[in-house]
């Protein structure tokens, strides 16, 4: 349909096939596969002119149509992939997401205005299923964990703890703690399935530190209130500290040195629509912890 406008504009083989940057011999093929399919003669060729048939003239009229909805077409769909999607189900982790997507969510409003957040808070392993399910289309995770080769990753920051001890703890005079300081201290947890779990007891290159099994929390809040107690010692990420989660709380809270931090990233499908607008989003999380 371009080489058929092309050629009605121009009435010259040469210029048209200019226009539609190939060449004359390209052009004339395809629209005499065109006359075939269509049976139809669009136009008169002589060895130094060219004659639109009145056929070719109506043909090219109708073109001009069909290409310009072609090109509305093609605008929208640009359209729609700068503008990001209208919809976006976020998965994040209980030790993430309540800490951090509060602060975050004004500016994906402010960025994205037509699109809908729906987030879902979940462990690990579900969020990953639900991602290669085409249930969620992102997910904000902690590493080091196992992932799919179909999943991509970007990393938003490390986060590091500290332990938590009530003031009255032998630890609590300590603005800085090594892993050698929590050897045979029993650590009180998070319940399997939470990836924080796994991390704090992995968190000391060397110590072997070993989980109070006496007690699991279903949430950081709880360890908290648990440690005010004078139950036990935990490990907290700072990301949670910094956002507040201790707050009004009698604690006292030790920088834990040498520790191996989690690895905080926004992960999507390999074969994801939006990974320009994915990255974006990974952008805002990333100033927004700053």
């Amino acid at each position: 349909m371009r080489f058929l406008v092309a050629l009605d504009d121009t009435k010259n083989f040469s210029r048209a096939a200019e226009i539609c940057n190939v060449t004359q011999s390209t052009l004339s093929s395809g629209l005499k596969e065109m006359e075939a399919r269509l049976g139809v003669k669009v136009a008169e060729r002589s060895t130094h002119s060219v004659l639109m048939t009145s056929i070719g003239t109506a043909l090219a009229n109708r073109a001009r149509e069909i290409l310009a909805k072609v090109s509305d077409f093609e605008a929208a769909a640009h359209a729609e992939m700068s503008a990001g999607p209208t919809r976006l189900r976020l998965g994040v982790i209980p030790t993430v997401g309540p800490f951090l997507l509060p602060r975050a969510l004004p500016a994906l409003r402010e960025t994205w205005p037509k699109m809908q957040v729906y987030l879902r808070e979940e462990l690990t392993d579900s969020l990953l299923s639900g991602l290669m399910e085409g249930r969620l289309d992102l997910i904000l995770i902690a590493l080091p964990h196992d992932l799919p080769e179909q999943v991509e990753t970007m990393l938003l920051f490390e986060d590091n703890y500290s332990l938590a001890t009530s003031r009255a703890h032998p630890l609590a005079n300590l603005s800085r703690i090594e892993g050698a300081d929590l050897a045979g201290r029993r650590l009180l947890l998070l319940e399997r399935g939470h990836c924080l779990q796994k991390h704090a007891l992995s968190s000391v290159p060397g110590v072997a530190l070993e989980e109070d099994a006496s007690f699991s929390a279903t949430s950081l809040p709880t360890l908290v209130s648990m440690v005010e107690e004078g139950i036990g010692v935990t490990l907290l990420p700072n990301l949670a500290i910094e956002a507040g989660l201790t707050a009004g709380h009698d604690l006292h809270l030790s920088q834990l040195e040498g520790a191996t931090p989690r690895r905080v990233v926004l992960a999507w499908r390999k074969s994801s629509t939006y990974p320009d607008i994915f990255q974006q989003i990974g952008e805002i999380l990333r100033r927004t912890k700053r």
